[in-house]
């Protein structure tokens, strides 16, 4: 019998220690004892890509600790970091380390920040419902966004379809960024390419527009117990991407769960042929507190086991959690 993978996770939750339940070191009166791990305010700025998934997070928190109040501004991730090194926020929620000018930045605030791994993400490649072309390799992609591929016809041989319209979340955003250093490989991007308002507006765009491929996060339309989510997924297609040379149709794959995980050791020999998605990368949350504050503590909740369940369950993969392949017969 053929076998399909699935993917469980084990209970190895990390939790960062103590802080949930260790009060800041200042007492009652003192100087810098405005808040607490679980009470105070404290401003955080996140890359607008992963509003859903933040936005979960911190609606959980807050029930939890009704004396918490996290003041979230959702942004492309040029302005958060540039939030985060001016001292306008304590807290960046974002898709990649400091870079070596951010680090010396902060060098020369005496600031010692903290990067914390919560997830990993997967970029979905979004096309109308129209469009025929849903299995596309990196390669391809490539060709796509810098514009040496202008028009659906020179990939299918299809005339249905106009010219290609690549449409991003915001300028300067992380989906961006990604693209020009993980798929062009640092060339140009094409001019048929512009900037929407916002996440919901470049689905929006590309359910209109046959022509249109956009990219976005995959938390946008992947958690199914969100109405939100599941409304703009019946607006699109979700194309299937591969990087292997030469690829069967069975090596085209989206950005479930199975395939954003890292496979340990063992697994890559178990399981030689399970991929990874191609279009995957980590997500942080990087604090410049200096003390056990707030964003001490909601950084620890986002990363401990709460938070990580509020990961598994939206459809990105959890940092502190340990994929599990499993085969079953299929039926």
């Amino acid at each position: 019998m053929n076998k399909r993978t699935h993917l469980l996770t084990t209970g190895a939750l990390a939790v960062l220690a103590g802080v949930l339940t260790v009060a800041s070191c200042n007492g009652p009166g003192s100087p810098g004892a405005q808040d607490t791990p679980t009470s105070g305010t404290v401003a955080v700025s996140a890359d607008e890509t992963f509003a859903p998934i933040l936005q979960a997070q911190i609606d959980t928190f807050s029930k939890l600790y009704p004396n918490a109040h996290v003041k979230t501004t959702f942004q492309p991730e040029e302005k958060v970091m540039l939030d985060l090194i001016n001292d306008k926020v304590k807290l960046a929620v974002v898709s990649r380390e400091l870079n070596a000018e951010e680090k010396a930045d902060f060098d020369r605030q005496n600031i010692v920040p903290r990067a914390t791994h919560i997830g990993i993400d997967g970029l979905a490649i979004v096309l109308n419902r129209a469009n025929p072309d849903s299995m596309l390799t990196v390669a391809q992609l490539a060709d796509i966004f810098t514009g040496k591929t202008k028009s659906w016809s020179q990939l299918s041989g299809k005339k249905a379809l106009a010219d290609i319209n690549v449409v991003f979340d915001a300028n300067r955003s992380s989906t961006a960024r990604f693209v020009r250093d993980s798929v062009t490989r640092g060339a140009a991007l094409t001019t048929r390419v512009f900037a929407a308002s916002s996440n919901p507006a470049l689905l929006d765009y590309v359910a209109t527009h046959p022509n249109a491929i956009g990219i976005v996060g995959v938390n946008w339309i992947s958690d199914q117990d969100d109405p939100a989510a599941m409304k703009f997924l019946n607006k699109v297609r979700v194309a299937r991407i591969t990087a292997r040379p030469n690829p069967k149709p069975g090596d085209y794959i989206q950005p479930y769960q199975v395939y954003l995980a890292e496979k340990t050791p063992q697994q890559a020999v178990e399981y030689p042929d399970l991929q990874n998605y191609p279009l995957r990368r980590n997500l942080y949350v990087i604090s410049r507190e200096a003390r056990a504050g707030l964003g001490t503590g909601f950084a620890s909740f986002v990363a401990g086991k709460n938070g990580q369940l509020i990961f598994q369950k939206s459809g990105l993969m959890p940092a502190q959690m340990q994929a599990r392949i499993v085969t079953t017969p299929k039926l």
